[in-house]
């Protein structure tokens, strides 16, 4: 099934849809495959250092986090089917001058750029809500100052051996492998499920000195019980191998970072509502990641998400802590 065919024929999903929501989908899906075709090229046309600039989160950016944004911000206003983008490469929310769409994106473009370099997977996260702005007027800060049990859609695609699309409408969870010879998405993973448990983790046990005390004590009891320990450094990447094989990502608080170092609104929310959707979970340590409310467009927030029985014990090592 082409990814064109089964957004058409599962549009009865949203009865107060007429069509935007799918379209927004495939424009999402038209910028994901120029990325990946940049990505494949980046080596040979030196696209893949950085510009020389820092970010709103005061990251060095790298050329392909530009190209990225810069792809996406064109696909969506195109589109005429987002009112708004938030991107983590720009500190103001971007009006696409579609005032009477509907919905509004938060995305991080280019999730893990600095793989790109030593040729690791690399990845687009985004999350789409309804906006709560009247239509037809400019987006707002509140349209995105909405928890995650508010999204109508989240994804993510994975730029790796293949090109792998990820995405949930709050139906379950499925996946789309790119065909480059059609040009074309066709459903590879259907209905995505989770593992309750699994022998994984995820995370830079270099900052385990400055983590809480049960984050500490739950890396001592993985260790004993001889978890694996599997870090790319990149979200997406870590994030997909765990959701079909089982296993936990976390990125605790920690001496450089007091909130944590991911954001709420274009990492943590959208993985966390594919996680649930798949059977999974996701916390922040203390609430369910869906269910915090945000406070600032690129606020960041701990994370510990994957299999539910796993996110189950490190909250009890971090709740026995206190």
């Amino acid at each position: 099934t082409f990814l064109d065919r089964f957004i058409a024929a599962n549009q009865e999903q949203f009865p107060y849809a007429s069509g935007e929501l799918s379209q927004l989908l495939r424009d999402i899906a038209l910028a994901s495959k120029i990325i990946n075709k940049e990505i494949n090229r980046a080596g040979l046309v030196g696209i893949e250092g950085e510009v020389g600039n820092k970010n709103v989160q005061g990251e060095d950016q790298k050329m392909l986090d530009m190209v990225a944004h810069i792809r996406f911000e064109r696909a969506l206003c195109n589109g005429k089917q987002t009112c708004g983008i938030l991107s983590e490469e720009t500190d103001a929310i971007i009006d696409t001058k579609n005032h009477q769409a509907k919905y509004v994106v938060s995305m991080d473009p280019l999730d893990g750029s600095s793989n790109i370099h030593v040729n690791m997977p690399v990845g687009t996260i985004f999350s789409i809500f309804r906006r709560k702005s009247p239509q037809g007027t400019p987006p707002t800060e509140e349209d995105f100052m909405q928890k995650g049990i508010q999204q109508v859609a989240a994804g993510y695609v994975i730029y790796g051996t293949s090109m792998i699309l990820v995405y949930t409408t709050g139906f379950g969870v499925n996946g789309f492998t790119y065909e480059p010879s059609l040009g074309e998405f066709i459903l590879s993973h259907p209905d995505i499920r989770m593992r309750p448990d699994g022998i994984t983790l995820s995370v830079n046990q270099e900052n385990y000195n400055t983590f809480p005390a049960g984050v500490k004590s739950y890396l001592d009891y993985c260790k004993k019980e001889r978890y694996k320990t599997i870090y790319a450094g990149a979200l997406v990447a870590d994030f997909h191998r765990n959701l079909f094989t089982g296993g936990i990502y976390l990125y605790p608080p920690s001496e450089k970072y007091e909130n944590g170092k991911l954001r709420l609104l274009y990492e943590c929310m959208p993985l966390a509502f594919i996680a649930e959707q798949a059977g999974g979970g996701s916390t922040n340590g203390q609430l369910r990641t869906m269910e915090i409310q945000p406070t600032s467009k690129h606020q960041r927030s701990p994370l510990f998400i994957g299999s539910k029985n796993m996110v189950g014990r490190v909250t009890d090592f971090m709740v026995a802590s206190k």
